[in-house]
């Protein structure tokens, strides 16, 4: 009998090994659920360029906007995990929406097949020039020294910085108040004109303004030093000991259960089209440091960590989901 079961195992994976062996055999269609011409997309459309030659067949952008990603991510999450519905995404939102909203249709780690992350972005906190503080050490001092005083803007509700900003709350104790915008330009325009003393923000989009001297750079909040500007600290390094947030990231994500031949034709097809000097080019302009050798076993961890590390600051936080 245990023959008969192996034998009809082996019957039924046929057919998708067969399909993962000559896949793409169709046009591709890549998700992205933002609107045309913000960073997710512009990622997407350059990767789609690329994977289209590697692939050898035609990937589609389909931009699915709205409900803060939730719309074009629960289309993916339902589609057939055979490679041809994917997913161009940015973690956050991704892996921060559950703690914000009670009604995400899915499970942001399990409904979803880590398939390669193209890329990481860097988040720096800055404080506009007129703030009489050098370092991060003499900014916790002053801000504890005006409990609710200060402000600090970023890109929006739920994004890295949000909570990189209550984290840094969390682990020194200062009171900050948190103003979100609508995007990270408006905020760091408001942080630049001073409207806004403080800044959690893309790093690439802060530095021209502290080459300029408008603002002044504290610090990056990740683990790990940039390569966009390897002189400046990490958080942790700057006086905050054992401070990090995950890596924000942008990735390529399709329906859990993929055959694993498809995620790696895809994955090889992402590592080929980041070795092109022109996507890298492109990919550095939006803010994102490249990903050398994308692997799924990597962004699967990232993945799920990152959400364990952004349940226990939202839990710190006392922030409830609405």
């Amino acid at each position: 009998m245990k023959y008969l079961r192996a034998a009809l195992a082996a019957f039924c994976l046929i057919p998708s090994l067969s399909a993962a062996q000559t896949y793409p055999e169709r046009p591709v269609r890549m998700v992205v659920p933002f609107a045309v011409g913000g960073a997710a997309d512009t990622v997407a459309r350059a990767v789609a360029h690329k994977l289209t030659e590697t692939l050898g067949q035609t990937v589609i952008v389909d931009n699915r906007a709205g409900a803060n990603s939730m719309i074009g991510s629960e289309l993916v999450a339902r589609a057939d995990p055979d490679g041809y519905t994917l997913l161009m995404q940015l973690g956050p939102p991704h892996n921060t929406l559950p703690f914000f909203s009670r009604n995400v249709p899915y499970d942001p780690v399990k409904d979803f097949t880590p398939i390669a992350i193209i890329g990481t972005a860097p988040q720096a906190m800055v404080v506009n020039a007129s703030l009489p503080v050098k370092n991060l050490k003499e900014f916790i001092a002053y801000a504890k020294a005006r409990p609710g005083k200060l402000s600090y803007g970023t890109s929006g509700v739920g994004s890295s910085q949000q909570l990189g900003g209550e984290l840094l709350k969390a682990a020194t104790g200062i009171d900050m108040t948190h103003v979100p915008y609508k995007g990270g330009s408006p905020a760091l325009n408001d942080v630049v004109g001073g409207q806004v003393p403080v800044g959690i923000l893309v790093l690439s989009n802060v530095l021209p303004h502290v080459k300029s001297g408008k603002l002044r750079l504290l610090g990056v909040l990740q683990a790990e030093r940039a390569k966009a500007a390897p002189e400046v600290p990490t958080l942790a390094q700057a006086g905050v000991e054992g401070f990090a947030v995950p890596d924000t990231w942008v990735g390529l994500l399709g329906p859990a259960g993929m055959p694993t031949a498809v995620v790696e034709r895809l994955r090889s097809g992402i590592e080929q089209a980041l070795a092109s000097p022109d996507l890298q080019t492109r990919l550095a302009t939006a803010g994102f440091e490249v990903e050398a050798h994308p692997s799924p076993a990597k962004f699967a961890r990232l993945l799920a960590g990152s959400v364990d590390t952004y349940r226990d600051i939202v839990a710190k936080a006392g922030i409830e989901p609405e």
